[in-house]
């Protein structure tokens, strides 16, 4: 949101002559406007952006939909008042479109509301790649009301943008990152920004943007690599990766990944270069103030998936109970606590979730050793709930690599050695050191690689199985469902995206695409 400086006296004058605004009675002190809108087109054909002006020093917010009803609406943003335009981009349309729009202000406590205006929203660009999406709703009777949100989709194919669409799969946002470039993964910002990786040929970048798509600012890793060792920390980014955690005191964790070299390690003679994950913490002006290093907490001799990627970690969760980050590490089959403390902690390792990790295991509350029931080469912890030692949590289970058996026999991924994924919950309890598996969905397919999962507002599970293979295999690049947290779960809602190169690295629900604000269906 921006502000372009009027005169407050000219303006004025020129509104009361035009029956605008009023002054109100008890002193002549209090201005209640009828606040003017005006509406122009942004370079994102899909966002507006709408100028509100009034005498207000107060809140202003806009409404926006099909009709007259509206049925969807922006944030409340500051007005300065003063007759000042203030203004807010309007995002969450579909393309060739006619929306009706107003504004309305909160002036001395009062609402006010503007005149109705229209607008019609562009065409998708031709030159991007935009995925087919396919929804169904297989059980009708589940299926109302629907849970409430958008769909975020981080598909990774270059030329493919960052997407969001609504419940049917139109796209309702995108951002084109460049010819060439991947914007994986996006995540809204408490400003009403997005802030995201943008994957290029050349440095990587975090960047944050606006909804219209307009650059913020960024840092890439080179820049950010320079500060860390002005700061001394004791290793340099080559790549950002996976994931990153805005906070809400204004900070980004970043996670990103370097190279250190080892001699003759086992079964890897000769030197080594080992890739391992590095933590940093960037602080309201993006410069590095805290930091936290693999290779000084875990063996690099305990390698799932063998050398030189040794623990591909892929997520970052925020533990507001003790002010923690877990991180996903798919190639240790590990959630791990990490002793953050809000950017004044140790970096010690407090526990590793999964096989061969610090928890013993329950499923519904009996005690088993059965090591498949734990999650393999996982993506995506999310925190349901916490409750001081206890902590709720859906993990997307991939299976790539599970072990099967006491023995140590592994998954091979063939028809007479299957693996598969699972959507999974985990009850945590931290003071007695067990992992209840509340609930799991195991799938016929399995998902080699990406995917997350998330519970919905009404306890159903929705889960993104992304690159689904054999045995058997839908002809899919990714197939996002909802399905009831039942026993025998039922598949309420299912997006199938295509063609089978438009992996959707995350596929997840969003309340909308602004902060504090939910549009319900």
């Amino acid at each position: 949101m921006s502000r372009t400086s009027l005169s407050g006296v000219l303006l004025a004058s020129a509104l009361l002559s035009l029956g605008v605004f009023t002054l109100a009675c008890g002193g002549g002190s209090n201005v209640t406007p009828t606040p003017l809108g005006t509406i122009t087109a942004t370079q994102n054909p899909l966002v507006a952006q709408y100028a509100v002006v009034t005498g207000c020093d107060g809140q202003a917010m806009v409404e926006f939909g099909p009709d007259t009803t509206y049925g969807r609406s922006t944030a409340w943003y500051p007005v300065a008042g003063g007759y000042q335009a203030t203004n807010i981009l309007v995002a969450g349309m579909q393309a060739s479109t006619t929306y009706h729009m107003r504004s309305q202000v909160n002036c001395f406590g009062n609402i006010l509301t503007s005149a109705d205006q229209t607008f019609t929203t562009g065409t998708l660009p031709t030159t991007l790649l935009m995925p087919t999406l396919n929804v169904t709703r297989p059980s009708p009777s589940l299926t109302s009301p629907e849970n409430p949100g958008v769909e975020s989709l981080s598909i990774i194919t270059v030329n493919t943008p960052a997407l969001v669409t609504d419940r049917d799969g139109n796209p309702i946002w995108y951002y084109d990152e460049g010819s060439g470039n991947s914007a994986v993964p996006f995540k809204l910002l408490n400003n009403g920004h997005m802030i995201m990786y943008v994957i290029r040929t050349t440095t990587d970048v975090l960047r944050e943007i606006d909804l219209a798509g307009n650059t913020i600012r960024e840092i890439d890793t080179a820049t950010l690599g320079q500060a860390m060792q002005a700061a001394g920390f004791d290793f340099v980014p080559n790549t950002f990766h996976h994931d990153m955690l805005p906070l809400d005191n204004g900070h980004v964790i970043v996670l990103c990944n370097f190279e250190k070299d080892f001699t003759d390690l086992p079964g890897y003679p000769g030197t080594t270069a080992v890739i391992g994950d590095g933590i940093v913490d960037l602080d309201q002006n993006w410069n590095p103030v805290w930091a936290w290093n693999s290779f000084d907490y875990l063996d690099v001799n305990r390698h799932l998936n063998g050398l030189p990627d040794w623990t591909h970690s892929n997520a970052l969760v925020y533990s507001a109970t003790d002010g923690n980050i877990l991180i996903s590490m798919r190639h240790q089959s590990w959630v791990l606590k990490i002793d953050y403390n809000n950017g004044a902690g140790t970096g010690n390792v407090v526990w590793r979730l999964g096989y061969q990790g610090d928890f013993a295991l329950e499923q519904n509350s009996v005690a088993t050793d059965d090591p498949s029931l734990w999650f393999s080469f996982q993506h995506f912890p999310w925190i349901i709930s916490q409750n001081g030692p206890q902590t709720t949590l859906n993990i997307w289970d991939n299976g790539d690599n599970r072990v099967l058996n006491s023995s140590g026999a592994i998954c091979l991924g063939s028809p007479t050695n299957p693996c598969f994924s699972r959507a999974t919950t985990f009850e945590i309890d931290e003071s007695a050191m067990v992992a209840n598996l509340l609930w799991a969905d195991p799938l016929s397919y399995f998902g080699v690689w990406g995917g997350s999962i998330l519970q919905l507002e009404n306890g159903n599970v929705e889960f993104d199985l992304n690159a689904p293979a054999a045995p058997p295999s839908p002809n899919v690049a990714s197939q996002v469902e909802e399905v009831t947290q039942t026993p025998t779960p039922q598949v309420v809602w299912q997006m199938d995206v295509l063609p089978s190169t438009s992996n959707a690295y995350r596929a997840y629900r969003i309340p909308s695409l602004y902060p504090g604000v939910t549009w319900q269906y």
